[in-house]
């Protein structure tokens, strides 16, 4: 059977860690073998002051991913497994982030690049951000071995870090193709990254070749399928254009049918029970579930699945 896992957003500034911890509640009776928890950069909007001068508001602050991590493992003994990105973030504030999650316990990691849209780095200071997860990637490793940045030395790396990464079955928005997509693939797996995560895809066949090529170059990690059950008509049209995939034609099909978001869901649910139930024939290692919007169709999706 497979290994069941799922990825938490974590609150915006203001909300309540209760919520996270109801989306874990109402998920453990399917025992997950960790739960991933997403990192963000912030965003700003331009305010004007009664003088008419200008200030910057930081309009999607979340509560750190490093102590969301930490109250997860400490409330309920499940491994967490932080994203760590590079948009948004500096080599000093990656740096300050695993030191402190070594020193909390926390020794799996999640590493991506993170999404650049609407990010603001300010002129001059390129050179204190990665451009790339390889890049980040180097970083951990480093960190790893006892060296941090400009060469100090870090003591006390009694559990290095392991991490996984991410891959896309229906290639990345900014690769030129496959077959270069794939050699960043078998980069991410050769410096080494334990495990690959897939970008959400709703067709199971596109995994099952995008797997096989893999093989074919020599990635031998568990590649694992990123599950998104859809739950609102309009994400017919938002998912594929969000994150570049396709909807098979019998699932558009279906939703193109749908009056509202309610009869929307049902078809979620329905596709990602046949989805789940095939992957699982085929003895994928594990299903990791994107629950955003979606904790109460997973749990619907489970007790059929597992």
């Amino acid at each position: 059977m497979a290994d069941f896992s799922f990825e938490i957003l974590p609150p915006l500034k203001g909300n309540s860690i209760y919520r996270v911890f109801d989306v874990i509640d109402s998920l453990r009776e399917f025992d997950p073998k960790y739960v991933n928890i997403t990192t963000h950069h912030s965003e700003y909007v331009l305010k004007e002051n009664p003088d008419g001068s200008l200030r910057r508001i930081n309009i999607l602050k979340r509560p750190g991913t490093v102590a969301i991590a930490g109250a997860i493992q400490g409330k309920y003994g499940i491994k967490a497994v932080p994203h760590i990105i590079c948009k948004g973030f500096t080599k000093e504030e990656t740096e300050y982030a695993l030191l402190d999650l070594n020193f909390l316990g926390v020794t799996n990691l999640f590493l991506l690049r993170g999404d650049s849209k609407n990010l603001e780095i300010p002129k001059g200071t390129e050179s204190q951000y990665h451009e790339h997860a390889t890049d980040l990637q180097e970083q951990v490793n480093q960190f790893n071995r006892g060296i941090g940045l400009d060469d100090m030395r870090i003591e006390g790396i009694d559990t290095p870090f392991t991490y996984g990464m991410a891959c896309y079955p229906e290639k990345h928005e900014e690769a030129p193709n496959t077959a270069s997509d794939l050699r960043y693939a078998k980069q991410k797996v050769d410096a080494g990254a334990s495990y690959l995560v897939t970008q959400m895809f709703f067709d199971n066949q596109k995994y099952f070749d995008f797997v096989e090529r893999c093989h074919e170059i020599g990635i031998s990690v568990p590649i694992i399928p990123g599950i998104k059950p859809i739950v609102l008509k309009n994400q017919l049209n938002v998912l594929p254009r969000v994150f570049h995939i396709d909807l098979p034609e019998e699932l558009s099909h279906e939703l193109e049918k749908c009056t509202n978001n309610q009869e929307a869901k049902e078809v979620g649910r329905e596709w990602c029970v046949k989805q789940c139930k095939e992957l699982i024939a085929a003895g994928v290692p594990s299903l990791h579930f994107y629950s955003y919007l979606a904790a109460d169709i997973i749990k619907q999706v489970a007790k059929e699945v597992f």
